[in-house]
């Protein structure tokens, strides 16, 4: 036989670092409500900020670039470098799977135009809207998630 054996195997004991109780609870993630929110972009950080959002957010977000150009899309990718020269975002816009590299310093305002995909589908919603029409009586309750669309 090959491998450690038990003995061998690091001990976990209550209160250790490694106590399996105390990893199984983590804090949850909260998600901002920024659907609809156009950000004042008036110093560096503002648009640093704003733009993680904007990277974390589940929906379309509208740019407007310094030329007064617009591009709806999906941020996916960001990369943060030493200026806003060298900062970028990749956007895929709404009506093309072309992507896009904008540089942090093109961009004059941002405002999270689309829907929040995500809003509201969140395991405790789904177990309180499933609990809600249990007591109700209604029927065909199932465990299958609804359909995103």
């Amino acid at each position: 036989m090959s491998g450690p054996r038990h003995a061998d195997r690091p001990s976990h004991t209550e209160g250790s670092s490694l106590d399996p109780d105390a990893l199984e609870v983590a804090p949850g993630t909260h998600h901002e409500t920024v659907e609809g929110w156009v950000p004042q972009l008036a110093s560096e950080e503002e648009l640093h900020i704003a733009l993680e959002k904007a990277f974390d957010y589940r929906g379309d977000v509208t740019l407007t670039l310094k030329d007064n150009s617009k591009i709806e899309g999906y941020i996916f990718d960001r990369t943060v470098g030493k200026s806003l020269n060298d900062s970028f975002v990749r956007v895929i816009p709404k009506d093309t799977n072309q992507k896009l590299r904008i540089a942090y310093a093109n961009i004059a305002a941002l405002s999270f135009s689309g829907k929040d995909t995500a809003a509201g589908k969140s395991w405790e919603a789904w177990v309180r809207k499933y609990w809600e029409k249990k007591a109700s009586g209604e029927g065909a309750l199932s465990l299958e998630p609804e359909s995103l669309e």
